[in-house]
């Protein structure tokens, strides 16, 4: 199973580590992995990248962690936002692949 975990901090997203895999089908085939994988990298990619917003970024075998370190706009809280709604519809569709928590941090 997927855990993503979110983090709020004064009403807030500012962060998330997603580990795991879903189980869906074997390895190079699980389509439940690939969907998550694909959102969180994209997520990753926009708020550092094309958004240039400072954050912390760690990778491992199965887990990744992003940690915004500061942003005026807001705008990486609704985009960490509607990463967590976009888990949230994958996980309705490939049942107990994804559990999904916020915590305030």
């Amino acid at each position: 199973m997927i855990l993503a975990e979110f983090f709020k901090k004064n009403g807030k997203y500012v962060g998330f580590q997603i580990s795991g895999h879903a189980g869906y089908d074997e390895y190079g085939l699980d389509i439940a992995c690939a969907s998550v994988s694909s959102a969180v990298q994209l997520t990753a990619n926009t708020i550092t990248e094309f958004m240039k917003i400072k954050a912390d970024v760690n990778v491992l075998s199965d887990t990744i962690s992003l940690n915004i370190n500061e942003d005026s706009t807001g705008m990486s809280s609704v985009i960490i936002e509607s990463l967590k709604y976009h888990l949230e519809l994958i996980s309705q569709q490939f049942k107990k692949t994804i559990r999904i928590k916020a915590t305030e941090v």
